[in-house]
């Protein structure tokens, strides 16, 4: 039987009065909750950042009806709080987290209001940078089409955010794949004060979405239940049944302005506030019920007395949570791990290249999960250095696989993909110089991904990079990043200088539930004077955080990592004819540091050098300088002196190169110095 008024749902009228009863209660609780929050904020009670999704409302509760709550995946915008609500969230977690409480779910409080986070629910932890959830929901999306699942996957944002690369890049890797992923894009016409005209190219997204081959691009009334609910039920059904990606634009009015610190009466007309305000869609919607006959005023009062009271109750519930404790902050920065080795076996004499690929191979064929991707590294190429040849033709095309010559795609991709409960991913950046377009995933969202989540979500990915110099690569082959990376909370730095610590560190890295960055520095890949080793058993395992001292003394202690550890272990080997006893460290690891072997041998030899390639100027010897200053000044006989590259980028021509990286002529005239100090 179909349905009367203008709704016009062709359903029977029974189940669409209970659906459409259901999207108003939601739509009324996350009305009643802005207000709420409005108010909580103005009494300054904990947050005081109010974020408004007035006019978004019906969208979320559509949305969210749509899927089946703990088993499809979503990733909603800041705009969308509907949608965690209409999905089953406890508002007493999203009301703490306004007022940074701790609370079960929503971060506890870690990241600002409206940035939603309930593991159970399945909505990953979202962030503040925008746009970039695109790409991870991408990612998900790719892990469920491998799990040969019938799940979807849910990602909202602005039509501001559909500006960003992000976004465009998700589009052309969810259609290449034909992944079942949902964009639902909310537009008000406006981005903080831009207006769509000045926002987007022709005036709505869909006129670029159109391009993508595969992609679904459908224009919804936000204010209409009935052609939302149909657009997006097409839009599962097809990504349900694995035909490949939807994009829904909703058209919406903008009642409130961009935040509680924003004031739209400032670039906006006023006639035309006032239009969006009588466009409001809850009351449009209500009036469709009413005119259809479906309720009447007595029942809408009823569920606005009811969507109050609830929400009042839950803010009471809200409050009574305790803060954080200030100890907590840093609970969560890395997930627990223990390294669990095997016996260390040696076999054969190996290079470092050969080491780090049976790593992967054996770490591949041991968990079916495991997945390779990158630029390049498929099929015959196996990566522009030969790192990961035959890992697609000895595990597929879906495990091991080309993306796009993008980076952020790259990084973005390892974050959604790994989030999923059991696939880990080992992603790699052609060279560290490339890995800049991709660092908002890299810094601003994987970092903090187990953090901010408050420990429930964690990202077990590796993502290698090849880097250093040495080998004629310009500016742009030849950057050293540790120093950048150590810097940011949440990421593990491993830097290995032969063929043993890389396959050992290599495949404790694939395992350990924490983001790791893998340096790899190009000109050990084939080296073979040190870098080439005896190759450790598949089941052996190197722990992080534990450095290597390959030559013992008492002189001098000398740290490194890298070729430039190759170059002082061979020039300490030199001085040793001269009967000079020098103490050389291998790190391994930048992060987690091996502070404790530092100190002990310093306040053994009581001198300290410090060498690396990256730039003098805020690189890691600094920070190693720091610390010893701080913690054995009173065993240093000697200032702490450092060999480094010089403050400039690194140029092509040999005699550039050779003058801006330190050479074995460097360190020694450093030992010396200090030695005879």
């Amino acid at each position: 039987m179909e349905s009367a008024g203008k709704t016009g749902l062709l359903i029977q009228e029974t189940l669409y009065t209970a659906q459409a009863l259901k999207v108003l209660e939601i739509a009324y609780q996350t009305r009643f909750l802005d207000e709420k929050l409005s108010s909580l904020a103005k009494q300054n009670k904990g947050g005081t950042f109010h974020l408004s999704p007035k006019g978004h409302e019906l969208v979320g509760a559509v949305c969210a009806l749509g899927l089946i709550s703990k088993k499809d995946w979503s990733l909603p915008y800041y705009r969308d709080q509907a949608f965690p609500i209409g999905l089953g969230c406890d508002l007493v977690d999203i009301i703490g987290t306004f007022l940074g409480r701790d609370a079960k779910t929503q971060s506890s409080g870690r990241m600002m209001p409206y940035h939603y986070s309930d593991s159970e629910m399945r909505i990953l932890c979202q962030s503040s940078p925008v746009g970039s959830q695109f790409l991870q929901a991408t990612g998900r999306a790719y892990g469920v089409k491998q799990a040969k699942s019938s799940e979807v996957v849910y990602v909202s944002g602005g039509e501001g955010s559909t500006s960003q690369g992000d976004f465009h890049e998700a589009l052309n890797f969810s259609c290449i794949h034909k992944l079942p992923v949902i964009f639902v894009i909310q537009d008000n016409g406006w981005a903080i004060s831009v207006p769509i005209r000045e926002q987007t190219a022709g005036g709505s997204i869909l006129k670029i979405t159109n391009g993508y081959e595969g992609l679904t691009s459908t224009e919804v009334n936000g204010s209409d239940v009935a052609e939302m609910t149909k657009a997006f039920s097409l839009a599962v059904q097809k990504a349900r049944e694995g035909n490949g990606p939807s994009v829904i634009l909703t058209k919406i009015p903008r009642l409130a302005p961009h935040s509680s610190s924003d004031d739209q009466k400032k670039y906006r007309e006023a006639h035309a506030l006032e239009e969006d305000i009588k466009n409001d869609p809850i009351h449009v919607f209500e009036q469709n019920l009413l005119e259809s006959g479906l309720v009447d005023e007595a029942k809408i009062e009823v569920l606005k007395n009811q969507a109050k009271a609830f929400v009042d109750e839950k803010a009471k519930e809200a409050e009574a949570l305790p803060l954080p404790t200030p100890e907590s902050v840093e609970l969560h920065i890395f997930k627990d791990f223990e390294v669990e080795s095997g016996e260390e076996n040696l076999g054969s004499e190996v290079v470092m290249m050969d080491a780090i690929n049976h790593a992967l191979q054996e770490e591949m064929e041991r968990d079916p999960n495991t997945y390779v991707f990158g630029q390049d590294v498929a099929k015959g190429k196996g990566g522009v250095f030969g790192l990961t040849r035959g890992l697609t033709e000895r595990f597929g095309e879906d495990r091991c696989f080309n993306t796009p010559l993008a980076e952020s795609t790259i990084i973005g991709l390892s974050l959604g993909l790994s989030s999923g409960e059991k696939q880990r991913v080992i992603s790699e950046i052609q060279f560290s110089d490339y890995v800049w377009t991709g660092m908002n995933q890299l810094m601003n969202e994987i970092s903090s991904f187990h953090w901010r989540a408050n420990g429930e979500w964690s990202a077990p990915l590796v993502i290698r990079i090849p880097c250093g110099g040495y080998i004629q690569g310009g500016p742009y082959h030849s950057q050293s990043i540790e120093a950048y990376l150590a810097h940011c909370p949440g990421l593990k730095v491993v830097m290995p200088s032969n063929a043993y610590d890389a396959k050992a560190l290599l495949k404790a890295a694939i395992r350990d539930p924490n983001p790791v960055i893998f340096l790899e520095h190009k000109l050990l890949y084939r080296q073979r004077v040190f870098s080439a080793r005896k190759e450790p058993s598949k089941d052996f395992l190197l722990p992080f955080g534990k450095a290597n001292t390959t030559l013992e003394g008492s002189d001098m202690t000398v740290v490194s990592w890298g070729y430039t550890l190759v170059m002082a272990h061979e020039i300490a080997e030199r001085l040793k004819k001269e009967d000079y006893s020098i103490e050389v460290i291998d790190l391994r690891t930048i992060v987690p540091l091996d502070e404790e072997a530092i100190l002990k041998s310093v306040q053994k030899t009581g001198k300290l050098l410090v060498i690396h390639e990256d730039a003098k100027n805020g690189g890691f010897g600094a920070e190693i300088s720091a610390r010893i200053n701080e913690k054995a000044f009173e065993f240093l006989d000697a200032p702490i002196k450092r060999v480094c590259g010089k403050n400039t980028p690194i140029g092509y021509s040999k005699v550039l190169e050779n003058a801006t990286l330190p050479q074995k002529e460097d360190i020694e005239i450093a030992m010396r110095e200090l030695l005879d100090y």
